[in-house]
């Protein structure tokens, strides 16, 4: 039933934007989304599980985002300083790639643990969001492996390869900085460039 999961998923994030997750109920929830609370139950089993597949679902539309930002561009540095770009605005405009991206979970939000809880639950997107979470530095990683995926061509040598990474690194890190800390006139993409000016590459 992946068009009501979603519409359920929808009217939580909605719910969450208006009061805090602890004032969030999950017949609001059902009714919001046009649903039984029946449905919403078979499809997330508790609120807790309904608080993982929202927290999941937000890490994939980062994520997602991230490959598009990455494939905007043809220069690496360009790629690298869209992608900055979009990890600061993402984290502004969204509270829970926010607190994913920083680990600071505010008591608004909900704040599942980052490991996998026990699933037994036959929605296949449910099992994966009871999964393990990722966590700041799992996103560090993610990011940084996105990059190096799409910036280095086939045959490309390992030191190049190690090199490219760093400098991936970096780009998410500063990006990362700009969320607890936003930067002034030029932004993350000024700090980008002239951070990436110095790297080899």
């Amino acid at each position: 039933m992946p068009a009501a999961r979603e519409s359920l998923l929808d009217a939580a994030y909605t719910a969450l934007a208006r009061r805090p997750w602890s004032a969030v109920r999950m017949v609001d929830v059902a009714a919001a989304a046009g649903v039984s609370r029946q449905t919403l139950y078979n499809e997330f089993g508790s609120k807790d599980g309904l608080a993982r597949a929202l927290v999941r679902r937000e890490a994939d539309g980062y994520l997602a985002g991230v490959d598009r930002a990455l494939a905007g561009h043809s220069d690496p540095r360009d790629r690298l300083t869209a992608t900055a770009e979009w990890t600061t605005s993402a984290a502004r405009e969204n509270s829970l790639v926010r607190a994913m991206l920083t680990g600071c979970w505010s008591e608004r939000l909900p704040s599942p643990a980052l490991t996998a809880v026990p699933s037994t639950s036959a929605v296949p997107a449910q099992r994966r969001a009871d999964g393990p979470l990722p966590s700041p530095g799992d996103f560090v990683t993610l990011v940084r492996d996105r990059a190096v995926t799409v910036l280095a061509g086939p045959g490309t040598p390992k030191s190049d390869t190690v090199d490219l990474a760093r400098s991936c690194e970096l780009a998410v890190r500063l990006a990362l900085s700009c969320v607890a800390a936003p930067p002034g006139e030029g932004g993350v993409a000024d700090l980008v460039r002239s951070a990436l000016r110095r790297q080899p590459g």
